[in-house]
């Protein structure tokens, strides 16, 4: 429904604020839950087709765990079929930030929530015709606010 839309004029004004956001360890221990730290803080992945937010259809904003900053939106979200929420595209161009990943011999980009670091998960380029991207992303790293 047009109702339910989130607006474009909304997701403009969800804007990246620089905050000091870098935490020790010892201080996400203490506030993620043991799967959402080994996901989060240790670059860890959860079980494809697990995550809770996997399915979700309704219309929001999903933010990240660690700091609740706004990352995707429910307009980017699709069903990729690859197990993990997939989205075309970010919130906005400083959401997320890339890297390189070497890892378990394969050659990835990662992403991370641009404010405090967090693995969010894995960027592919085989997404829609929207964008050609594919973002991949743990459940376990985002919290979804409803509209």
């Amino acid at each position: 429904m047009v109702s339910e839309a989130i607006s474009k004029k909304e997701i403009e004004r969800v804007k990246f604020e620089s905050k000091d956001l870098h935490k020790p360890d010892e201080y996400w221990r203490e506030h993620l839950t043991e799967e959402a730290f080994y996901v989060c803080r240790q670059q860890g992945t959860e079980p494809p087709y697990s995550g809770k937010l996997l399915h979700n259809k309704d219309t929001g904003l999903y933010h990240c765990t660690c700091c609740q900053t706004a990352l995707f939106s429910s307009e980017n979200k699709y069903d990729s079929g690859c197990g993990w929420p997939s989205f075309d595209a970010p919130i906005n161009e400083q959401a997320v930030r890339f890297l390189d990943d070497f890892s378990h011999g394969m050659v990835r980009t990662e992403i991370q929530c641009a404010a405090c670091d967090s693995h969010l998960g894995h960027v592919f380029e085989d997404g829609p015709k929207t964008t050609g991207l594919r973002f991949c992303v743990n459940s376990v790293s985002l919290i979804f606010n409803k509209k």
